[in-house]
């Protein structure tokens, strides 16, 4: 079985040690082809070896492991991100379906990851985009700029999130309303994509809708009051959730 040629990349010392180890003793499939303790010298080994894999820090001094990244014309190449950092970072990583690693790193996540990357490198699968991750990872500051991986029959498809005017609860499965495109139906709870969208224009009106709020066009009163989203569709706002949903329109449109 080919062994999988990986770079390790992190300004730690200690913390390359530690993925050595680990890796060395749980991830006989893995080949340490190089190390590097800063993005000058990743960006060196990248070219150098050419791995089928690299664990790459984010935060490093003098250029980070996104501006480092940036610098390739081409990542033929899976990549684990390795952070200690923001949750606005995990969730952008998240929302990019990417894989990383939350320092001190765990070996049953890190054995979980390898195995991962293992199958897209041995399938030669599709790989999500890094460009995608990197998008993300520049925009936390800025939330509707980021963009969503979701997955779909046929694969996945990403999406801005302002693309998306609300999500409705069916089941176990959440439906997707976008832009000009048909609805798609994600094996996924609306509870998790609350979780992963709090941050931004995002809010959960209703146990069976989470809405755009760039994407209300009228608000009509009542016991909660009924929501109509610019593709026209009117959704009802729970007695519990109004107080909130207007306190967020007020702050937003300096109502």
């Amino acid at each position: 079985m080919n062994k999988i040629k990986t770079i390790l990349i992190d300004d730690e010392p200690d913390g390359i040690i530690t993925l050595e180890m680990m890796l060395t003793k749980y991830c006989k499939q893995v080949e340490i082809v190089a190390k590097a303790n800063d993005a000058f010298e990743g960006l060196e080994n990248i070219l150098l070896h050419k791995p089928d894999l690299i664990l790459l820090d984010i935060n490093m001094p003098g250029k980070t492991g996104i501006q480092m990244l940036e610098q390739l014309t081409e990542r033929n190449f899976e990549t684990i991100f390795v952070t200690a950092h923001s949750d606005y970072i995990l969730k952008a990583l998240k929302m990019s379906a990417a894989d990383y690693l939350l320092k001190p790193v765990d070996e049953d996540k890190l054995i979980a990851a390898i195995n991962v990357a293992e199958k897209r490198i041995t399938e030669n699968r599709e790989k999500i985009s890094l460009k995608h991750v990197i998008h993300n990872l520049q925009s936390t500051n800025s939330p509707m700029e980021m963009k969503l991986c979701i997955p779909s029959v046929k694969g996945f498809i990403i999406l801005k999130l302002d693309e998306i005017i609300y999500c409705e609860a069916e089941r176990n499965y959440t439906i997707f309303h976008i832009i000009n495109m048909p609805a798609i139906t994600v094996a996924k709870t609306l509870g998790d994509y609350d979780s992963l969208l709090e941050h931004s224009f995002f809010q959960r009106i209703h146990k069976s809708f989470l809405i755009n709020l760039n994407h209300v066009k009228e608000y009509h009163k009542g016991e909660g009051g009924t929501i109509i989203m610019t593709n026209g569709k009117e959704v009802e706002v729970s007695r519990r959730k109004k107080e909130e949903f207007l306190e967020k329109i007020k702050s937003i449109y300096k109502v």
